[in-house]
């Protein structure tokens, strides 16, 4: 069976999970804990960043974006991109906005500050969280759930009518960051709206189900109705 190298707060791991997970494909994962850099990991990943997909062949396909692009090439029966090029654009556009700049400007600061420090000694930059970083990330969050209403307001999925990655990515994100509790959804109905269709699909069940040891995640991470 292929296995998975993954983080389960991690984004990009969460991104792969959910392709796997929509088109069907059965996997084992394999939790890596990248920070330690093991040499066999490496060896796998000279990046050294999960995720890393080991097909059933032995074959080795390193980091989100080229093992989605592998899955929806070589499973193209359960398309997560759409038919032409214009809306396969938009489908780009969105996961490029999730992945770099949701990252950079919210994700990346606010999962390293709550979860990763946790595990990383003094030397490597454990302890408490840089509440300033938290603060700015809390704050960038609402724009782009903003943002996120906006587009849910003329369209059935975030790049048009049809669930493509661009749900994925994003879902992948956000998930992480309800995880530690840190999405005011209330606020925002039009993405709350899209995020509970998301998190109802079969596919998000291994999501819903994860837990960080010794951080259990809000009741309502789980709740279908929240």
């Amino acid at each position: 069976m292929r296995q998975l190298y993954h983080l389960p707060i991690s984004p990009a791991s969460r991104k792969v999970r959910l392709v796997l997970a929509e088109k069907s494909l059965t996997f084992d994962m394999i939790e890596e804990r990248d920070w330690e850099r093991r040499e066999d990991f490496l060896a796998l990943n000279p990046s050294g960043e999960v995720p890393v997909l080991i097909e059933e062949t032995g074959d080795v396909i390193c980091g989100a974006s080229a093992i989605c692009d592998y899955l929806e090439e070589t499973t193209p029966a359960l398309a997560l991109m759409p038919p032409t090029p214009i809306e396969r654009a938009e489908v780009r556009r969105l996961v490029d906005w999730f992945d770099s700049k949701f990252a950079a400007e919210v994700s990346d600061g606010l999962i390293f500050e709550k979860v990763t420090r946790r595990f990383l000694t003094t030397a490597d930059g454990g302890g408490a969280p840089e509440m300033g970083v938290v603060r700015a990330a809390l704050h960038n969050l609402r724009y782009h759930l903003d943002y996120i209403s906006y587009l849910m307001e003329d369209r059935r999925w975030l790049a048009g009518e049809a669930l493509t990655l661009a749900d994925l990515a994003a879902a992948a994100h956000l998930s992480c960051l309800d995880y530690v509790g840190d999405v005011p959804w209330g606020q925002y109905s039009g993405a709350k709206d899209w995020y509970v269709r998301i998190k109802s699909r079969p596919a998000f069940r291994a999501i819903l189900a994860d837990h960080v040891p010794g951080m259990p995640p809000p009741k309502l991470y789980a709740n279908l109705d929240f």
